[in-house]
This record gives C-alpha cells, structure tokens and sequence, in this order.
C-alpha cells in the first residue's frame, strides 16, 4: 500500500485550496485611471480546514484467522472554506502614494489624516481676512 488513503484526500484538498489563494488575492492586479494614478487592491484572506476519516471493521469468518492480514474499507472526507474581504486600497500618483482603509472607521482616520492640511488652509484663510480687514481700516 503507498500510503494511507486520508494522506491523499489531504494532498488533493491542499493543492485546491492553493490554486484558489496565491498572492494575488491578497495583492490585487493594479488599476489604472485615465489621470495616470495606479489603485492596487489589498485584501484580507481568511481559510478553513477539515479532514477525517476512519476505517471500518467488517465482521467476517476470517477475523478468527489471526494470520491473514485484512485491508478495512476506508470512508473519509474533507472540507474547505475560504473568505476574501477588502481591506484597503493603495492610490499611487501625482507625486504621493496613500493607503485608503475600507473599514467604518475609516472616515475619522481620514479626518485625522487631513488634520493638518485643514489646519494650514484655516490659518491661510484667518491671515487673509485679517490683512483685508486692516486694509479697508486705512
């Protein structure tokens, strides 16, 4: 006998399940958009799984036999399962390379992250008000 029968089953699961998950999956095909920024997809991949099996002893006249060797019936099966779930986007171009989260607190990360440009143009804004109404004053 080459080998256990589940040995197989595992083998077969296996390469199946490396054909559905390589790298790509993971680290999607880059995207161009007609400005020339590149947006590659980044996503989480999450897999499961399961093998068994068991052999089945079958009561025969020959089980009184001690010497002969029985080869018992083998039943088995296995299962996989896989989920693909977006996590980010990364946006290459106009000089600047960004990650975009795909999660529900992405808006308050982007806030965050814009802070300081939203606190440049406030500043921008006051100073020019400022000196107009110092010029209207004269």
């Amino acid at each position: 006998m080459d080998g256990h029968p589940i040995e197989s089953l595992i083998k077969t699961s296996m390469e199946s399940i490396k054909e559905m998950v390589d790298v790509n999956t993971i680290v999607g095909d880059a995207v161009e958009t007609p400005d020339g920024s590149v947006i590659i997809p980044v996503s989480k991949v999450t897999f499961g799984f399961a093998a068994g099996g068991g052999e089945f002893n079958l009561k025969t006249s020959q089980d009184n036999d001690k010497g002969s060797q029985q080869s018992y019936p083998f039943g088995g099966g296995s299962g996989a399962g896989v989920s693909v779930q977006p996590v980010a986007f990364m946006v290459v171009g106009q000089g600047q390379i960004r990650l975009l989260p795909v999660t529900q607190n992405a808006m308050i990360e982007r806030i965050i992250d814009i802070a300081p440009q939203i606190l440049d143009q406030l500043k921008s804004v006051l100073k020019k008000n400022n000196e107009t109404i110092t010029v209207q004053a004269r």
